[in-house]
């Protein structure tokens, strides 16, 4: 089972953070800045859970999702939406099947740990 994570948020702030608590509790960490640097990440061959910011420029976490469920570089991963505000909208409806979870920001060390850990749960060995 993959135990590496893909962050892919705009916030240098968020990614610090992230990485410095997965780290700790022993999860690799791999980060973007942006929809597009996340998905050169996953034409590279990275497989596990990728935690996808929602609201970004450039291409948003939606569009970010569609480009990867298009290019299949969704398979061997699991999506968790991160997001300050959970709004559900039309740009969701096409690609909401392929979201685990959503962890809503500002988040615990603690609520990001169970839910990577969960995520984790999802990957086949």
């Amino acid at each position: 089972m993959s135990s590496s994570v893909l962050l892919i948020d705009d916030d240098p702030t968020i990614r610090e953070t992230v990485e410095i608590i997965l780290n700790y509790f022993g999860r690799e960490v791999v980060c973007a800045d942006s929809g597009p640097a996340g998905l050169d990440i996953l034409r590279s061959g990275f497989k596990g859970v990728v935690l996808l910011d929602v609201m970004m420029p450039e291409m948003d976490g939606w569009e970010t999702l569609k480009a990867m469920i298009e290019e299949n570089t969704i398979e061997g991963c699991v999506v968790c939406m991160l997001t300050a505000v959970y709004n559900p909208d039309d740009k969701m409806e096409p690609v909401k099947d392929y979201v685990m979870d959503y962890l809503r920001k500002p988040f615990t060390a603690e609520e990001l740990v169970a839910t990577v850990d969960e995520c984790i749960g999802y990957i086949a060995p």
